[in-house]
């Protein structure tokens, strides 16, 4: 008799642990290219988003506290596990993109190379973007990055790693905690990478990954007054989502609204195989001037 295989129903990644959704609720996963059924995914509630956002702000102050050093060795462990789970990663790219296995294999190298990057970058942009600032008077006058908070994050559609990574890295290596809407159909690579995360020595909180359907639980999250700002990366290519109403409920907190280029049906979701820069980690950081007498 044929063996059946044993398929995964994954859970959500919250405040570090891998709870169910609190409404019990689940979709299936299918492959891109030839429709076979993959896994289980849950399927986040608003309840889930308060619950990540209570675990974000609990964890904010503590992330942002942590040596730039320390944080940039973190987000390299990160980097390090992902690549001992390559093969998985790969097959998972593969499934989700229908990639070919040379694609998928120079996604995952992009991706966890794009981690190296923003590590390296931890103990450099406060120098860059700061310094001492010429005043008329027996003045200094400091200027110093520090993070917004607990940003929102709805991760791009289509690229269901390397963009993934390229919208938590920045945001994380500077001291904000974010809560992460995945990819609706394109799952997998998320829940493998919150495993990498959970393995590696990233605090529980700092990274709140929930699966299901944006336009459920993004306007919980605009709408939220402990969620400091919101990237809007894969909003062009959620089904359901209104850019307007979010971006309305957000102002209502005065949180910091990051979007791609483009409105309404012209929008599309950045090339996140161009090369990385500094505009999303500085996307999510706030500017502190400091005044202080010079004396004799």
């Amino acid at each position: 008799m044929a063996r059946v295989d044993v398929k995964k129903t994954y859970k959500l990644y919250i405040g570090g642990k891998f709870p169910r959704s609190e409404s019990g609720r689940s979709y299936e996963v299918y492959a891109a290219k030839k429709g076979t059924f993959l896994a289980n995914a849950a399927q986040g509630s608003r309840k889930d988003a308060r619950d990540a956002v209570t675990a974000a702000r609990a964890a904010q102050p503590g992330w942002a506290s942590a040596t730039a050093y320390n944080r940039g060795q973190v987000l390299y462990r990160v980097a390090e596990v992902m690549e001992s789970r390559r093969p998985q990663l790969v097959q998972e790219v593969r499934d989700a993109e229908g990639l070919s296995p040379a694609a998928a294999e120079s996604v995952v190298s992009q991706a966890i190379d794009r981690w190296v990057w923003y590590a390296g970058w931890s103990d450099k942009y406060v120098q860059i973007l700061g310094g001492l600032n010429p005043v008329a008077g027996p003045y200094f006058n400091i200027s110093a990055s520090e993070p917004t908070g607990v940003v929102a994050v709805l991760a791009p559609q289509e690229s269901s790693l390397l963009g993934l990574v390229s919208v938590i890295a920045p945001a994380i290596v500077s001291g904000n905690t974010v809560v992460v809407v995945t990819s609706a159909d394109r799952p997998l690579p998320a829940i493998t990478l919150s495993e990498c995360l959970a393995t590696s020595d990233v605090p529980g909180g700092v990274v709140n990954i929930i699966t299901g359907k944006a336009a459920e639980i993004a306007p919980w999250l605009s709408s939220h007054r402990d969620v400091n700002a919101i990237d809007l990366a894969g909003a062009a290519g959620a089904e359901g989502v209104d850019w307007a109403k979010l971006e309305e409920a957000s102002a209502d907190n005065l949180k910091r609204v990051l979007r791609p280029a483009g409105t309404g049906s012209d929008a599309v979701e950045p090339d996140w195989t161009q090369t990385p820069d500094l505009s999303r980690l500085t996307a999510f950081l706030e500017t502190k001037t400091v005044w202080h007498p010079k004396g004799r």
